[in-house]
């Protein structure tokens, strides 16, 4: 045993793998290489213009006697109206679960909305589909540049393309839908065409926030859609120091290195 472990010694010796500062420096080259190729997934993803264009199927919703269509925009671009819009719609949804912290959280939320990092998916209802319920060219001009016509928007979904713990990542800011369209498959619908979006592009994991008073949004996502409470959720970080927070952070990986950095 003596034998092999002096044989072991020379050997780490002479490769020079005891080094201390030789070890630091791979390890170094390696994060900053990970880094590299998680930042340059994240721009790839980010420069493309729609991401809806690749899913036909995911362009209209027929569904519960529901008839949708669906388009993409970004924060930069948004029309007064539809940023009218999304203020209404937050307020409504996300005013009771914030609670007293609302009023702070509402200007937060102004902020990213028009962020040019944001980006959309625009859910409006469908007056004029045709048969297989994809709309009209007028009738989607109308939802987008007709302000008096913001009134077709039903829901929208906020997303991004960040890096969280070097794995590149799609974060879902906002999934709002209107109440009376609640409830009728639209939120799973929008969901998988997040989790198509993000496999497209190379993401790692879907990730997003929710507020722990919001029990039917936490219920929803992690029964029916099968997400898990994050390991940089701060009921994870912090459960050794009791820190109390209001929200958790949920994803679902979709590649093992995620699943080890932000499940495991």
């Amino acid at each position: 045993m003596e034998k092999k472990g002096s044989l072991s010694h020379r050997c780490s010796k002479n490769n020079g793998s005891s080094d201390p500062n030789r070890e630091q420096s791979l390890k170094r080259r390696k994060i900053l290489e990970q880094k590299r190729i998680a930042d340059q997934l994240v721009d790839v993803a980010c420069s493309e213009k729609d991401h809806l264009s690749p899913f036909p199927s995911f362009q209209h919703y027929n569904h519960d006697g529901l008839s949708l269509c669906l388009q993409s925009g970004r924060g930069n671009k948004l029309s007064y109206s539809v940023k009218k819009y999304i203020q209404k719609l937050l307020k409504i949804n996300m005013e009771g679960p914030y609670g007293s912290q609302w009023p702070t959280e509402e200007k937060v939320k102004y902020r990213e909305i028009v962020s040019t990092q944001a980006r959309y998916i625009f859910v409006h209802e469908s007056s004029n589909a045709s048969a297989n319920g994809v709309p009209s060219k007028s009738d989607a001009e109308k939802t987008t540049t007709t302000s008096n016509k913001k009134d077709l928007m039903v829901a929208f979904v906020h997303f991004r393309f960040i890096v969280e713990e070097m794995i590149p990542v799609l974060y879902v800011y906002e999934l709002q839908i209107e109440p009376r369209f609640q409830g009728r498959g639209l939120g799973t619908f929008l969901m998988d065409l997040v989790e198509l979006i993000a496999r497209k592009n190379c993401m790692g994991a879907v990730v997003f926030t929710v507020q722990k008073a919001n029990s039917k949004a936490l219920n929803f996502y992690k029964s029916k859609l099968r997400y898990t409470i994050s390991t940089i959720s701060p009921s994870r970080v912090n459960s050794l120091m009791a820190i109390e927070t209001s929200y958790e952070i949920l994803c679902k990986t979709l590649v093992e290195e995620a699943k080890a950095v932000l499940e495991d």
